[in-house]
């Protein structure tokens, strides 16, 4: 009789809670790689950003004040990137986004890259890796939520939906 008794104090957690631990349990790793990832890259006022974009013009970071800006690095050679970029594009139409590729060659190579995909979002060039490198870029894609009066509101390395950039332009502009 008494083992009878244990069996049934033993039972196994409902299949819920095991489920609930299981999804918490992602959850903080994949937010432990997230702090890890952006660990050195930079926070509060954004770096200075200039330089010459595809069309020819030169462009700066503060030519954005007054509205959230999405700054996002990226390169023709990467494959996450090339996932992203139909978003980007589309997020392009509806909010101010500067695009800047990275070690991706000159700008022939990266109009072609544009045209062969369809994209038309702006492109600022930098083909040695050094405006990355001044922004703590270690590896792309890596996109930046800058507010409205110059402060980094987001941080994003590797792959991010179009629903979650849109989501943090609108949390910026509010």
């Amino acid at each position: 009789m008494g083992r009878e008794n244990n069996r049934k104090d033993k039972s196994p957690a409902p299949r819920w809670r095991r489920w609930a631990v299981d999804i918490l349990l992602v959850f903080l790793v994949v937010f432990a790689v997230h702090l890890w990832q952006t660990r050195d890259l930079p926070a509060g006022s954004a770096p200075k950003l200039q330089g010459m974009m595809l069309s020819g013009e030169m462009k700066r970071l503060e030519d954005y004040r007054g509205a959230p800006v999405l700054v996002h690095f990226w390169a023709t050679w990467c494959p996450v990137c090339r996932l992203e970029e139909e978003s980007i594009d589309r997020l392009a139409e509806d909010y101010p986004v500067l695009t800047i590729a990275t070690n991706s060659g000159d700008a022939a190579e990266i109009r072609k890259h544009l045209a062969d995909n369809g994209l038309d979002f702006p492109v600022l060039m930098d083909e040695s890796g050094a405006i990355g490198a001044g922004w703590g870029i270690r590896g792309v894609p890596s996109s930046f939520v800058v507010d409205a009066q110059g402060q980094i509101r987001y941080v994003a390395v590797g792959y991010t939906t179009g629903l979650g950039l849109r989501f943090r332009m609108w949390l910026a502009s509010l």
